[in-house]
This record gives structure tokens, sequence and C-alpha cells, in this order.
């Protein structure tokens, strides 16, 4: 074992040694390790003893070097691997939601440079033997490169050298004011989100989209994705819809498969062996087994949203995407290599032994129908903070989520999800309550077994490891990943991906496309003060929706409605926040309150009289009902702003610009307008670039949008395609597969596959 102190020092120096067909090494001059040489190849002496140890040998297959490598280390070292650290910038600035000391300084006061580690970063990579970072924030392609190698290096000179498996949330939705040509070669190539590819209809975008950005990734040092969201979203109120391919089993499961395929697939010199390599990132789908049906809509990010329900009997579909999809690749890696199962409780659906505990909790759901009746033995990490504590608060994002098991401390938590067959803790930073939860388990099943458990685990996750190829060299050249992220090529594919993912609704008269040059009134948007989605205060603004100066490229921009030729106004779908209101609740309610997906107010005649899943707990609420309560979207101000402008435009054209995150109720403006193109998050030049017929639209309605909330009342929360929807002013229907090109209702070989009859 290397007792060398690991670097600290931001100048890391990297030393490469070639194999002739094999691997080239890269190893870290300050790291202690050395170069073995054996049968004239050359191999790095990781745990420092001098001799090839099995795991160092490049030769043999991951699942032989995993299992050596396991039985070598120490349990500390073993639960050291199944922690999942917290968010981590870099740098870990005062600004950011998790800032960091250096030096037991800010990062401002520190003078540390931005790929400097924190204090955090090195005890939990030294002390908690932690290998699994997840990074939110990076300032540059070279910071996060420059920065991973100084984490290898810490790594690689620590115990047994097991480098580090950094990671992402997805981090390529577009930035809406940027201009394609203006940015290409920037920071990373810009995306529909995911809903948006899912508009496309086309699971070779998807497909496309995942090989650039496991370029991408592994540009930033990153060699796992916390991704694809493969739910399918069948409660249109869901708060995280559209992080999903929407709400159709069929579309979801073959965009789950492109995903993960591009993702995880290298290939030519690029490829290891069964098609992983240093071009592949590990998929970890979730959310295992579907969280698109919370009661109500609610999500389980939120007390108020801890259960899943079933009223529709259709528990089975939700899993497609995971069995038919992301575990049935096209490619040869075969199946995602990692699952995260979702906060929920799925309530009910417990077969075995009728525990209503949070799906990681499951033993269920991962023993019983994962592992044994899927045969998934890929790595199960679990969400973020679900060993934590709850807070008191049911509508505060960052707080832990234990649903279910509340009762337990935090490491009879870690010790229950071990024995439901979950190999990773997520976002969990310490060590201590994993060796207490293997105490527990010696305790009751014998060292051995025990011991066995825990190795079991540790193959799945070094697996993962070596099939990057990381062991061999995990470090990277900063000024190659400036060429690699956001390279002209990506950003130009990414930008075509957006072109297809606008979806027009109607065209009355062929209104679209518009002259070029002609003249465009756009209303100033008005946000009120309120609370961003992790629950921050966010301030009034009143400003322009989009970058004037890309709109003024295609038509001339005028600030007074009697100039212009026509308006464009550029609203949200409605946002009225996550069902739950604690003035509610201090005002002697139950707290809960209706999801609406209208801008108006809307009371909830036709909601259930009784929950269909609550809290027996003494201190909270059984029925959870919100029958007959009222909620206003806090952007209502968008709905006045299409019907103003109409009033001001004197009967001239009326264009309305839909942002998305979830299906909207239209019908509140749809007739006084005359145009209407939604979209999931893209660039104003590709907006500007189809209402001036640059670009023909082709993208089609991933979901079904509702009639009314009557309709979306009355839906069951886990059944697809079971809304009323609207019929506009040209007798079109806003169904599921739904969109218009300038010849009118789009019907081609997509639609066939697709569209339901």
């Amino acid at each position: 074992m290397t007792n060398n102190q690991p670097t600290t020092t931001t100048e890391v120096q990297i030393q490469y040694v070639h194999n002739e067909n094999g691997p080239t090494l890269g190893y870290s001059t300050s790291s202690g390790v050395q170069i073995i040489e054996q049968d004239g190849l050359k191999f790095k002496d990781l745990s420092g003893d001098g001799k090839l140890d099995p795991y160092e040998d490049w030769r043999l297959s991951p699942e032989e070097r995993a299992k050596d490598l396991a039985s070598k280390m120490t349990v500390e070292q073993i639960a050291g691997l199944m922690l999942y650290s917290q968010h981590q910038f870099i740098p870990a600035a005062s600004s950011t939601w998790f800032p960091g000391t250096y030096g037991g300084k800010s990062f401002e006061e520190s003078g540390a440079n931005p790929w400097d580690l924190t204090d955090q970063q090195k005890n939990f990579l030294s002390k908690d033997n932690l290998r699994h970072v997840l990074v939110v924030g990076v300032q540059s392609p070279y910071v996060a490169a420059r920065w991973n190698n100084v984490v290898q290096s810490f790594a690689e000179g620590t115990g047994l050298g097991i480098p580090a498996n950094n990671s992402s949330d997805p981090r390529h939705a577009s930035d809406a004011s940027s201009e394609f040509n203006a940015g290409a070669g920037g920071k990373i190539s810009m995306w529909p989100e995911t809903l948006g590819l899912a508009a496309t209809f086309e699971p070779a975008v998807t497909r496309k989209f995942g090989e650039i950005a496991a370029k991408e990734y592994r540009g930033l040092g990153l060699s796992t994705a916390l991704s694809p969201q493969i739910d399918i979203a069948t409660d249109p109120r869901w708060f995280r819809f559209n992080g999903t391919f929407g709400e159709d089993s069929k579309l979801a499961t073959d965009m789950a498969r492109a995903y993960v395929d591009g993702f995880q697939t290298s290939e030519e010199d690029k490829e290891i062996a069964e098609g992983w390599g240093y071009d592949s990132v590990n998929a970890m789908v979730k959310h295992w087994p579907g969280g698109g049906s919370g009661e109500g809509g609610r999500d389980a990010h939120f007390g108020c949203g801890k259960y899943a329900v079933y009223p529709g009997n259709n528990f089975e579909e939700h899993l497609l995407p995971f069995t038919e999809g992301a575990f049935k690749l096209e490619g040869k890696t075969g199946q995602a290599s990692a699952v995260m199962p979702y906060y929920t409780i799925s309530t009910d659906q417990d077969l075995i032994n009728g525990e209503n505990v949070g799906n990681s909790y499951s033993s269920y759901l991962i023993n019983d129908l994962l592992r044994e009746k899927y045969g998934y033995d890929g790595v199960v990490c679990t969400d973020w903070l679900i060993t934590a504590d709850e807070t008191e608060s049911k509508d505060t994002f960052i707080s832990g989520k234990p649903w279910g098991v509340e009762g337990l401390t935090v490491a009879e938590r870690h010790y229950k999800l071990l024995m439901a067959g979950v190999d990773q803790f997520g976002g969990n930073n310490e060590i201590l309550p994993v060796l207490e939860a293997y105490q527990m388990g010696v305790a009751e099943h014998g060292e051995a077994n025990m011991r066995a458990r825990f190795e079991r685990s540790a193959v799945r996750l070094l697996k993962n490891i070596f099939r990057v190829g990381l062991f061999e060299n995990p470090y990277l050249q900063p000024e190659l990943s400036e060429q690699v992220v956001g390279h002209p090529e990506f950003m130009k594919a990414g930008y075509e991906a957006q072109l297809k993912s606008l979806v027009l609704l109607k065209n009355q008269g062929n209104v679209l496309p518009l002259p070029r040059r002609s003249r465009v009134y756009v209303p100033k948007k008005f946000t009120p003060a309120g609370k961003n989605w992790i629950g921050m205060p966010t301030p009034e603004s009143l400003e322009y929706p989009v970058n004037l100066d890309i709109v003024s490229k295609y038509f001339e921009v005028t600030d007074n409605p009697a100039d212009a030729d026509f308006a464009l106004v550029l609203i949200e779908g409605p946002k009225s926040g996550v069902g739950y209101s604690q003035e509610d609740a201090d005002n002697g309610g139950n707290g809960y309150v209706p999801i609406s997906l209208q801008y108006k107010t809307y009371t909830a005649e036709h909601a259930r009289e009784t929950s269909l899943a609550g809290d027996s707990r003494d201190h909270d609420v059984m029925n959870r009902s919100y029958k007959g309560k009222s909620v206003t979207a806090h952007n209502v101000t968008d709905l006045d702003s299409v019907l103003n402008t109409k009033k001001i435009m004197n009967g001239k054209p009326v264009i309305v610009s839909m942002l998305l995150s979830n299906p909207a109720i239209v019908e509140e403006f749809e007739n006084e307008v005359d145009a209407i193109i939604v979209n999931f998050g893209v660039q104003d030049q590709a907006l500007m670039e189809v209402l001036a017929g640059i670009v023909e639209p082709s993208g089609l309605l991933p979901m079904q949008m509702p009639a009314n909330m009557k309709t979306v009342e009355e839906q069951f929360e886990d059944v697809a395609h079971d809304m009323e929807c609207h019929v506009d002013s040209d007798n079109h229907t806003y169904d599921f597969g739904f969109g218009l090109n300038w010849s009118g209702v789009i019907e081609d070989e997509r639609t066939k596959k697709y569209r339901r009859a």
C-alpha cells in the first residue's frame, strides 16, 4: 500500500508511458506511483507493493480486476467507495449553494486557484475514502480539467490508488439569450431539455446527443452521467416533467435506449473492450421504478410529495423504459451501468413485505424486482440525502428525504439500504454511518456474510471505473479539453436539435412564416417577487424576455405597437407552486393546495375528497385532499401580457412563444392569438429562424395539452393519455404527437410509429 503523502499542489506534473498495442499510462510524478515492467509491457503499481497485482493488469477483464481489488480493500475503503459526494462547485465560491473553504478561508479570501481542492474535498477523499464526486458548476473547461488532475493525483497517491469517478447531472441545456454562431466553441454545446429531445420524436437525435455529450463530459473529467431521467411523466402537474421524455412509454423507451447507447459506447481506437472505453460515460438511469405518479402531481423532493399512487393499477408500464430500453441496449455495453431509485414511496406496490417506504429502502423493489426478476447487476445508487433527517417544512427542497423510515437513525437507514440491495449513498460525504451499518450487519449476519455483501457492491462500483480506462489514465490535457468541450461541430449539432424540437401548435390563416424585416413589437415580461425551485427568494423584474439584438437580425424591432406589423409575446407555462402552503397549515388547514396548469385562479372542485395516501404519524397528515381550495399561478402576468397585447395590436397578428416545462391549459388565451409555438429550452436564434421561415417547424408534442383543470383532476396519476385535450379555433386537437408545419398537421413516419390511434 502506498505510504506517500498525497499531493496537495496545484501544479500536477503528469508522465505518460506508452504500450505498443496497449493503453497509454498516465500518472502523477508526485503521487508516488511507480511503473512495473512485465512481459515487455508496462503497468502502474498503484498499490505500491512492487509487484503486478491482478487489478493493476490492464490485460484482464474489468470483472477480474474489480474482484481482486475488492478483496484487497479494507472495510473502511469499501465504505468510502459507497459514498457519493454532495454537490461540488469548481471553485466553491461564497456565492454558490455549497461554498467551501481553502486553508480555512473563503475562496475569495484565500488566494486559491479555482482548480484547487477545498478543505472539504481533501477531507472526504482522504479521511472518508470517497471516490465518487458530483460536480455541479465549473468555471470553464480549462479549470475543470486542471481540477480533475489535482483530484486524480490526490487519489492516486492515497491507499490503493483508486481514481475518482467524477459525475454530473445534465448540463447541456440551452442558454436562450446566446446565439448559435457566437456560442460556437463556447463552454459546452447547447441542446433542448430532455422533453425537447422527445419532441423531435427521433431517437437518432438523442443518440447523437449522447455521443457528443459523452465526449464533452470526458473533456471535463466526468465519467458518470446522473441521467437520463426516463420516468414516464403520467401526471401533467409533476415538478420534474421537463426532465423526462414525456408521458408515452414507447417513445420514452426508445429515447432511453438511444441516450444510454450514445453515452456509454466508445468506438474504434477509443474502445477498450465490449463497447466501453475512453469516450464512454457511465449512464445512471433514473428513477426506478418511475417517479411520475406523485399524488396530485406533487414531487418527492418535498415532504408534501412523498407518495406515488397508482389509481389506474398501471405500475408495470412505468418499468418499460428501464426493462425494455435502458436495460436492452443496441450497443455492446448491453445495459445502463447504474440505476437511481426515486425518493417516492410507491404506495402499496410491495407484493411480498407490504412495506411503504422510499423506493431505495424497499427490498422488494431492489432485490426482488430489479435484481432478481429483471436480472440487473449494475450499481444501484440512492437519490441525494435520503439518509438525512427531514425538516419540519414540507415545501423545502434542501432537506433530508428519509420517506417511510423517518423513525430510524441515520446509521439504521444505511443498514436498511444495504439489506435492500443498494450499493451507494447519494449526497453522503461521511463514512461513519456506513461503518455503523456494517457493524449492525456483522451482529445480525456475521463478519463473513457482511464482508461478502460489501465486496459485491465494491465490485459493481469498481467495474464502472475500470471500464472507462481511469485506472490507466485519469488525467486530462487542459488545452485539449478547451478544444473538445463546446467544439463548433458539437454546437452545430445541438443547435440543429433545438430547431427540430420546436412545436408549432397554431398557425391561423398561415400567418407564419413572417416576412423578413417586418416590424415586431415585443412586450416586456413582468415577473413578481417569489421563490425559485430550491426555495431561495427571487426579486421582481421587468425586462425583455428575448435578446433584441438577435431579434433585430431577422425583424425590425419597435416599441410602438401602432408601428408594428405583428407582436411577439414570450411567456412561460403556468407556475403555481409545489402543492403545499405553509400559510394554509398555519391557518388550521392540512397545508395541501392544488397544483394548477392554468394562469387564472383555480378552485379544485373536482379533486378527491380523501387522498389515496397519507402519513399516519401523529404530527403529520393522513388526508391530503385539497378539494375546494384555490391557487393562482405565480406568473398570471404572462396571461395578462398576451391579452393586453391582443387589445393594443388592433387586429394585427399576435404570436405567442411559450416555454413549457409541463403541459399547460391554453384555452385562456388560444382563441385570442394567431399563432402559438412552444419550446422546451432553445436559444433565441432558433425561435427566430422558425418565425422567419428559414427553418420549417417539425416538432411534435411529447405529451397531451389538457382542455381544462377538470380533466387534470379526473385523470389517473399513473396513466398516460387519459385526458381530454384542448381543441383550438382551427379544430386541431393538442394531443400527444400533434404538431404543424407550413403545410398543416404533420403526418409522417414518426407519427405512424408513435401516435396513439
